[in-house]
């Protein structure tokens, strides 16, 4: 009877991780952005006091990198940025643009950046993608192996699952650390405002975490959850079994 309830739980949380753990890696809104600049032209607009604020909307996840141009208003209205980010059909209308965010480092580009640190960035984003993958991979095995278990009562199975999602869950808390740390530890987004600052008067970079990252800690719970209670349901098993 015990063993049934926790094979219950276990089962459920091993589906909310792996919806979590998809939702995190299909998604691409692990970050949202907004950058504000002043544009000028070559009369000298802006000496004259009629320089135009622009803002350059965008996200990223782990395949893509999209963004579209708005006006500062937009700044101070969430549910339109919501709007024009998430419904394909307004993306559309509003030229949104992707291009693939495989190995882009943001925010780094080889206009702003030397080519040492831009080839740092590429190595770290490319451990950052790596380590996605692999966590992927382990759910995805482990909820097989375990919906394998299931007829045949085999414990090897169920620790095995088990430990695919334990792995998993340690995967999916590396991407999101080292997401954590890209943004809020290394200088880089410093850098890049410093940068940008003596091109746009102005400028202002605004920068936020998006669904897709909120997902990551909830799937790494769910994981090391499931992986857990299955491991510890495939000894217990083999302890009936001798």
């Amino acid at each position: 009877m015990k063993l049934s309830v926790a094979l219950f739980f276990a089962g459920i949380f091993g589906a909310l991780a792996t919806v979590f753990v998809l939702l995190s890696f299909g998604t691409d809104y692990w970050l949202l952005a907004s950058e504000t600049k002043c544009k000028t032209d070559l009369t000298g607009a802006l000496e004259r006091g009629h320089a135009e604020n622009t803002s350059t909307f965008y996200h990223e996840g782990f395949f893509w990198r999209c963004s579209f141009d708005g006006s500062t208003s937009m700044e101070q209205d969430p549910l339109r940025i919501f709007w024009f980010m998430f419904v394909p059909k307004a993306n559309q209308s509003h030229g949104k643009m992707c291009i693939p965010a495989y190995f882009f480092p943001f925010p780094l580009s080889l206009q702003t950046h030397n080519a040492t640190t831009y080839d740092s960035a590429i190595i770290y984003r490319g451990f950052w993608s790596v380590f996605m993958l692999l966590g992927v991979t382990a759910v995805v095995l482990g909820g097989f192996i375990i919906i394998c278990a299931a007829p045949f009562a085999s414990h090897c199975l169920y620790k095995a699952g088990g430990g695919l999602y334990l792995l998993a869950g340690f995967f999916l808390l590396s991407v999101t650390v080292m997401f954590v740390i890209w943004l809020e530890v290394l200088d880089i987004v410093d850098i890049y405002v410093g940068q940008k600052s003596h091109l746009y008067p102005n400028f202002h970079l605004t920068i936020c975490y998006g669904l897709s990252f909120i997902f990551a800690p909830v799937g790494v719970f769910f994981c090391l959850l499931a992986g857990l209670l299955f491991f510890l349901i495939g000894r217990s098993m083999q302890m009936h079994c001798h």
